[in-house]
């Protein structure tokens, strides 16, 4: 009897045991560990650019261990040759993964780029915290093929101890064409023999459309879709003739001059010029050459509106990419507010695209110049579509016509009168071969 009941204890036991173990949690199976994969990044840019792009990569790469970066970096004179290049070539092995581009549209109507639609909605990116109308610079058919880096809205900057010399007040969001005008009256030096010793402003060619917008003009009817050239309209035709005027009075470095100068950086920096009106990718360079300089809004004319440019170069993936998955995670990394955006925005060479990176302290309490940063949000936060086309043919209309057409104004050979309308013949007449409107 008592060998029964030894058994029936031990029987109960095992019972007992047998139970528990099965209410333990269950250690976590063994998980396979990612294959690596190597991914090639192009973009164009100076050697100091290029490094933060490397820097870049390495917090990428650290923080993804099983994604490697490789790089390819070209200036820009012969980036776009090469990418096409390899395009063209159709091996996918040589074609970059995750690629910098402008303008996306032309790309993405060739093929090349892949939608990015189904990944934003697999992955819940959130698009809503970009600048207004920025992400459809990079949009083509109603979907999205790249995410601006930056919005290259442009801003005032100006010397203050050119100012200061002169005694004009700093410019402020106040100023209208007037009060530029007054103050390029003092800032201006022109010597007895004619010779210009110091301009009031050092700016490019093709920002002209700026003008354009600020007088509530327009380049196209529509930037989208258009179906005629609009140059030749008042509001237009006042854009382009106060732009040139400054030229013609010596107010304002003719383009070719400003080119041949350096560019607008280089004159800045020189003390050719008081002021350039540029996007914020002259931050560092200013900043590590000590100048003592602000930035402003730009001055628009009474009774006009703010105008500058929502649009930016984009991160686009390749279609072609052999490792789509690992392409999305690194391209949405580079526009997030912890990852690319981050590291570029407090690199001082960007204003981003995200506002809420732009409204953060990695931009706006950096502790570097320029001082009035608000400025660029003021510019961002009034972005509109019309400073150029959100179609394909937009870069080629665009740089066969209507910036040819353009130089001999800048260049003091036509007067805005006398260009622009043979300008609009051209354009209609390349709208109508392109099949416009569609």
């Amino acid at each position: 009897m008592c060998k029964n009941r030894t058994f029936s204890i031990v029987t109960l036991l095992l019972a007992l045991a047998l139970v528990l173990s099965a209410c333990q949690p269950k250690a976590p199976a063994p998980t396979a560990t990612p294959e690596a994969v190597t991914l090639l990044w192009a973009f164009w840019g100076s050697p100091a650019e290029a490094e933060t792009h490397k820097k870049v990569a390495d917090v990428f790469m650290a923080e993804h261990p099983n994604i490697k970066i490789e790089t390819m970096v070209e200036p820009w004179g012969d980036y776009f040759t090469k990418v096409q290049t390899l395009w063209a070539s159709g091996d996918a092995s040589v074609i970059p993964d995750v690629l910098f581009l402008w303008p996306t549209p032309r790309y993405a109507a060739d093929g090349v780029l892949e939608n990015l639609d189904p990944w934003i909605k697999k992955t819940g990116y959130d698009l809503s915290d970009y600048w207004p109308a920025l992400l459809e610079s990079a949009m083509y058919n109603g979907s999205v093929y790249g995410l601006p880096r930056d919005i290259s809205v442009d801003v005032l900057y100006y010397n203050k101890d050119i100012f200061d010399e002169v005694g004009v007040s700093y410019p402020t969001d106040a100023w209208t064409w007037d009060d530029l005008l007054a103050a390029m009256e003092k800032l201006t030096v022109v010597e007895a023999s004619g010779r210009v010793a110091r301009y009031a402003l050092g700016m490019e060619g093709g920002k002209y459309q700026l003008w354009i917008g600020q007088n509530k003009g327009r380049i196209l009817d529509d930037m989208r879709n258009p179906s005629k050239c609009t140059l030749t309209e008042p509001a237009a035709v006042e854009g382009v003739k106060f732009f040139a005027d400054l030229m013609n009075n010596n107010y304002a470095m003719r383009d070719a001059a400003l080119s041949q100068a350096g560019g607008d950086a280089a004159v800045f920096q020189s003390g050719q010029v008081a002021m350039i009106i540029q996007n914020s990718s002259r931050v560092s360079a200013f900043n590590q050459a000590g100048l003592n300089y602000d930035v402003a809004t730009v001055p628009i004319p009474k009774g006009g509106q703010r105008s500058a440019a929502a649009g930016g170069a984009a991160w686009v993936m390749s279609s072609a990419s052999a490792h789509k998955e690992a392409a999305w995670t690194f391209l949405s990394w580079l526009q997030s507010k912890d990852g690319g955006q981050h590291l570029y925005t407090a690199s001082g060479e960007i204003f981003p695209a995200l506002k809420s990176t732009a409204r953060s302290k990695d931009f706006l309490s950096s502790g570097q110049p320029p001082a009035n940063r608000q400025a660029f949000l003021t510019e961002g936060e009034n972005a509109k579509v019309g400073n150029f086309g959100y179609f394909p043919e937009w870069d080629e209309l665009d740089g066969s016509i209507i910036s040819p057409g353009m130089q001999r104004i800048w260049a003091g050979e036509a007067t805005p009168e006398q260009a622009l309308p043979e300008i609009c013949k051209q354009v209609d007449a390349f709208l109508k071969e392109h099949g416009y409107p569609k």
